[in-house]
């Protein structure tokens, strides 16, 4: 394993991002969700064109981890107001930044892919001034919920995710960034 390189994303990486989210989003899911209920979600979240009007929308920003020439992760964030009035009421600190998705290929699993990728968007955000980054989590994904607890994100609330047809319990984590901007001063 090469050193791994977290990039900003660009425009340009649409079709890169779009396979590599079609190939990680299946691993956070619960072995519950059927393949046609995830293939649906790709097919409605995750194509190029999505990734271009991400891409495009300056609310949303994109960091790239790359092992050589291989993406190996990725992390897209969005700032501004919850759009879920569920979530606004269980996310105290404004203004707000939400990790809408990371994800990193099996194999880098437990490296340190995630919690890098993690760190570039919170250090990001302390920098641009927001209160908090929050995120939504399934409620049977263990190993993701620890990582979270370990890197300071408290549990806040719940929400309902919608993968094609089936609906799903996330928790609803946010991580108050006063501290990381205290720390880095």
């Amino acid at each position: 394993m090469n050193e791994v390189g977290i990039r900003r994303g660009t425009p340009s990486d649409a079709l890169l991002l779009s396979a590599l989210a079609i190939d990680t989003f299946p691993l956070a899911c619960p072995p519950s969700t059927t393949q046609a209920n995830i293939d649906e979600f790709c097919e409605e979240n995750l194509t190029p064109g999505a990734f271009e009007r991400y891409l495009a929308d300056t609310a949303y920003k994109t960091w790239v981890a790359s092992d050589g020439e291989l993406a190996v992760g990725y992390l897209l964030s969005r700032d501004g107001e919850p759009l879920d009035r569920v979530i606004a009421e269980a996310v105290s600190g404004r203004p707000c930044r939400e990790i809408s998705k990371i994800y990193v290929r099996q194999e880098f699993h437990g490296s340190s892919v995630a919690p890098q990728l993690l760190t570039h968007a919170i250090d990001d955000a302390a920098r641009a001034g927001l209160a908090s980054v929050w995120l939504g989590v399934n409620q049977e994904n263990s190993r993701a919920n620890r990582f979270y607890e370990r890197n300071g994100f408290e549990l806040v609330g719940e929400r309902i995710f919608q993968v094609g047809e089936s609906f799903e319990a996330d928790f609803v984590r946010e991580k108050l960034l006063t501290a990381v901007l205290t720390d880095n001063s």
